[in-house]
């Protein structure tokens, strides 16, 4: 029984859902069509313009949907249906679990919104998105950045993109150790750990982060585990960590050394 007309017409869509291009499914559905066929005679079929018939061929060849025998000229012919088909529907299985796996991470390092009557704080969790976020709020500072974080997170993360700011930007920063010059124009307080803590070995992403006196951004990780951090452009969230971070600072300032 042959083929209705409406279901022919309907078929390029159909493949289409199967992952083909338009023109890969007419060169395919021609090729079906003849035992062989020269890249010439598959554009007259086809239809498909000259120029498109040998980039459409290989994708057809990469799928395993086509087949080429090195004559000459070349000739190329359609896998079987039957073959064609699976070999398609096994690569879209593999890349769908391939797109799970990856979706799946994403998913785990999701951002959340936890919403009060009137704050709104955002919570983020990996220290690749931390550290992205971080970047964005440093990068975007128009007046004033205060850190108060580890030295091993501001080595690793942050001291590259401080050092980018316009000389005009004021930045203090509270860390546990330095080495190394301090960049011109840039503060820095020097506050060890309390004597006898042996938790703060553990404790290499964590900080506190504000921006302009208007968002800040509190990160606390064990080395162990992987880094929460909730940031929040509220008066109140504001208000609470810049009055802990005043707290540091002056705790660092008792404590610092000339030169520092």
């Amino acid at each position: 029984m042959e083929m209705g007309e409406d279901l022919r017409a309907a078929l390029p869509q159909i493949l289409k859902s199967l992952g083909f291009t338009k023109y890969e499914a007419l060169v395919y559905v021609a090729l079906l069509g003849m035992e062989s066929a020269t890249a010439t005679e598959i554009h007259e079929y086809s239809g498909v313009p000259r120029a498109s018939v040998y980039p459409v061929l290989d994708r057809l060849v990469e799928k395993n949907l086509v087949t080429i025998s090195h004559a000459t000229p070349r000739l190329f012919s359609a896998v079987p249906p039957e073959d064609g088909i699976e070999n398609l529907l096994s690569r879209i299985e593999e890349d769908a679990l391939r797109a799970k796996e990856i979706l799946a991470e994403i998913y785990s390092k999701r951002v959340t919104v936890e919403r009060g009557d009137e704050e709104l704080i955002w919570s983020i969790h990996g220290e690749e998105k931390i550290a992205s976020r971080l970047k964005d709020l440093i990068g975007g500072a128009k007046r004033k950045v205060q850190l108060f974080t580890t030295w091993p997170f501001l080595r690793r993360v942050l001291l590259p993109e401080l050092g980018h700011l316009s000389s005009s930007i004021e930045v203090e920063v509270i860390t546990s150790r330095w080495e190394g010059a301090v960049p011109r124009g840039m503060k820095v307080h020097v506050r060890p750990p309390p004597r006898g803590h042996a938790g703060h070995r553990q404790m290499e992403t964590a900080g506190i982060f504000i921006i302009d006196g208007e968002k800040a951004m509190v990160v606390m990780g064990i080395s162990e585990e992987t880094p929460t951090a909730l940031f929040s452009e509220s008066p109140g969230f504001l208000r609470f960590f810049a009055q802990i971070w005043s707290m540091n600072l002056a705790w660092a300032s008792r404590a610092d050394q000339p030169g520092l």
